[in-house]
């Protein structure tokens, strides 16, 4: 028997996960005139499969159980630049503001799907 908690734990995920790479890009924005600053970012879909545990091809039988990847834990690595400022600043202004806004409207997406599931099972348990 699943519980509630399971039909909106990968909702609540992505959403956390959303919101930490907002920070992390906002942050690259933040310091696009900064001397040396190198962008940061990471891959989201490697990011969330190790949050759920579907690393290595292994799927968690029960949200206990530890995943294959490190839950909590994601990549944070380097943009590579195309044009780096002569500073070292590696930041690319309309990249990350393509990225921040795309991340904005999927991180807005998971939350209407979030809305969504908990209308359903809220309607389930009025029995309407």
């Amino acid at each position: 028997m699943s519980s509630i908690a399971d039909h909106i734990a990968p909702f609540a995920d992505a959403l956390t996960l959303r919101e930490r790479r907002n920070g992390i890009l906002a942050s690259n924005i933040a310091n696009a005139a900064t001397p040396g600053y190198k962008a940061r970012d990471f891959d989201f879909e490697a990011a969330y499969a190790a949050e759920r545990g579907l690393g290595a091809g292994l799927l968690r039988s029960d949200p206990r159980h530890f995943g294959a990847g490190q839950a909590g834990q994601m990549q944070l690595g380097y943009r590579v630049a195309v044009n780096p400022s002569l500073d070292g600043n590696t930041v690319e202004a309309s990249v990350e503001q393509m990225e921040f806004a795309e991340n904005s409207l999927r991180y807005q997406t998971s939350l209407m799907f979030l809305n969504r599931r908990i209308s359903g099972l809220m309607t389930a348990m009025r029995g309407e």
